[in-house]
């Protein structure tokens, strides 16, 4: 990347036959399925509103038989990957802390845990599905539900056909299973009309079921793609899908809403027509996310699951995450990460990296490899936001013109600048001083975006009209006018170019660039004339707001030259990445 690139992976060997589990799944086992019988849905998952004819035909019709055969590495064939997670009436017990949690969830029929918990059913949605649309043939099924074709009868969209995905009440049996239903319509009515996203017409319920209508994609799934293509695609193919994920991900990670559960079969094409737009589905498992925020829980499917939900801290770079994993699959044709066992992927996904030595690899571009490779970091830190990856030289390239979206992470690192020292701001701003050509275009296509004001200088107000371009309903949920509010160090005080590129630098992925030694030697030079001067210990701990203990001064020994009190190397560097004595927020449901 503009003679600057990304450290190179070096492959991690994982047995094929080891079969066990990272110590922090063993002792959360209600979490994590031990199975090693490969379910063709997720437990969780409703069906995805698209024609399932290779479900059908693979098992006969009606719901789909457990896949027994091992998973291979290379995609010859369709294997959905095995749930890292049991049922939510499990959450819901132990977070509750129920006895009853260790009986069987057999024990109990339907009607007495409905009538123990107190669900309410009501979801509030039309009941006029009878009037206002036809219901067609069976297309597809799950095992929180199934997609059945239909009709509307009257109004602006008689005689559309559409996908209704049919969720029966009755599976239903958690308070957590009502919030799941309730927040994906919220995310879809709120989201619907990106072109990469499926498009949602309404909700209705009647006391059996609730009913989903969305866009019918005819085209069929990603996935089916990709094995028609024997698994592989051309870089420049495999560019044409990955813009097309990178833009709806970034769109839907402004507002504050993360996927969890990205993979090709939850990308549908709209028609069989080759150059068919792609659409985002299934948002059964999306959360909402403040910017600082962070959830828990552990959802998504083993394959494409990040390091950091396996650990039980993470937000949206976790989907990013879930791209590298399907732009590794449509380059390669093989997964990054395997093993013949569900514990044996999570070992892979927690210890291994993926491996670019073998074919067709070494054949394969240098942008494409380090694309990937910085999609798959496994310190989410390090890897690149959608917004990011969209301006990375090997995608940036493809199309002349191509709109960026705002990035999430600019208010991340902003709100982290404004309540930073004044020392650790003038190491941010020796630091821009060292950005590689391609993050300064991308810190010139954000800033650009903020349309700075006759004097280049941008202020709140900036930041909210350039939210108000892609708002919707859903940030309210996300809370990020609230977060808004925490920048108030821009109410009255204007950002240049200068200063936005210290504000917004991300310290953790400059550090993952090749030539990071380089440029913090050269930052801490820049340093050393124009920002380094005299510190104390007592000042240095108020400034990193770590107290004046005994312990703290053993700690920042190493922080201060004992020349002449300044600022040493490894002070710098450590300055640079900040000091927090707080942990982010989790979030839990």
């Amino acid at each position: 990347m503009g003679g600057c690139t990304s450290k190179p992976s070096t492959s991690t060997a994982v047995p094929e036959n080891d079969d066990s589990t990272p110590a922090h799944i063993e002792r959360s086992p209600s979490r994590t399925s031990t199975a090693v019988k490969a379910s063709p849905f997720f437990p969780f998952h409703t069906p995805s509103p698209a024609r399932h004819r290779r479900n059908k035909s693979r098992d006969g019709g009606g719901e789909s038989k457990s896949v027994t055969s091992t998973p291979l590495r290379q995609l010859a064939r369709a294997i959905h990957p095995p749930s890292p997670a049991k049922h939510i009436r499990d959450v819901l017990r132990r977070r509750k802390g129920k006895k009853e949690a260790t009986l069987p969830a057999e024990s109990k029929s339907e009607e007495e845990e409905e009538e123990e918990v107190g669900l309410d059913k009501r979801f509030g949605y039309s009941k006029e599905l009878q009037s206002r649309m036809e219901l067609g043939e069976e297309i597809g099924r799950g095992h929180f539900g199934y997609t059945c074709s239909a009709k509307f009868k009257k109004g602006e969209l008689k005689d559309l056909e559409v996908a209704v995905k049919v969720i029966p009440k009755s599976k239903m049996t958690t308070a957590i299973s009502i919030e799941d239903v309730r927040r994906e319509v919220k995310i879809l009515r709120a989201l619907s009309g990106h072109n990469n996203l499926v498009q949602f017409y309404d909700a209705f319920e009647d006391s059996a079921n609730v009913y989903i209508a969305m866009e019918l994609c005819g085209g069929g799934e990603l996935l089916d793609r990709i094995l028609a293509r024997g698994g592989k695609y051309s870089e420049d193919d495999a560019k044409e899908v990955l813009i097309q994920i990178l833009h709806v991900v970034a769109f839907f990670h402004l507002q504050g809403v993360v996927h969890r559960d990205l993979k090709p079969e939850n990308f549908l094409y709209t028609s069989k027509e080759e150059n068919s737009p792609l659409k985002v589905i299934d948002f059964g498992l999306s959360d909402f996310v403040r910017p600082d925020e962070r959830l828990n829980d552990i959802v998504g499917s083993a394959y494409y699951v990040a390091p950091e939900v396996l650990h039980r801290s993470y937000t949206t770079e976790a989907d990013v995450w879930s791209i590298g994993v399907i732009a590794y699959i449509l380059l390669s044709g093989s997964r990054p990460f395997w093993a013949r066992t569900e514990s044996g992927i999570f070992r892979a996904v927690l210890k291994a990296d993926p491996s670019f030595d073998e074919p067709p690899w070494p054949s394969l571009s240098f942008e494409a490899k380090d694309f990937v490779k910085r999609l798959l970091y496994k310190d989410p830190r390090k890897r690149m936001t959608a917004s990011q990856a969209l301006m990375h030289p090997w995608i940036a390239g493809c199309k002349k013109n191509m709109s960026i979206p705002f990035d999430i992470l600019i208010f991340r690192q902003i709100k982290a600048y404004l309540k930073s020292s004044s020392l650790r701001k003038a190491a941010l701003m020796a630091l821009s001083k060292t950005l590689i050509t391609d993050e300064v275009l991308y810190l010139k296509a954000q800033f650009a975006l903020l349309t700075p004001n006759i004097n280049g200088l941008i202020t709140l107000d900036n930041i909210r009209s350039a939210l108000a371009i892609n708002a919707t309903e859903v940030m309210k949920e996300s809370r990020i006018p609230d977060f808004l509010a925490l920048l108030n160090g821009l109410e009255y005080k204007g950002m240049d170019f200068e200063e936005f590129c210290a504000a917004s630098i991300s310290v953790h992925q400059h550090e993952s660039l090749e030539c990071w030694e380089q440029s913090v030697h050269h930052a801490y030079e820049l340093f050393d004339i124009n920002g380094n001067r005299v510190i104390v210990f007592e000042e240095l701990a108020s400034e990193l707001g770590v107290g004046s203990s005994i312990p703290v001064h053993t700690i920042l020994h190493d922080w201060i030259r004992h020349t002449d009190g300044k600022l040493s190397f490894l002070g710098f560097v450590k300055l640079l990445h900040g000091v927090s004595t707080r942990q982010p927020l989790a979030k839990t449901r």
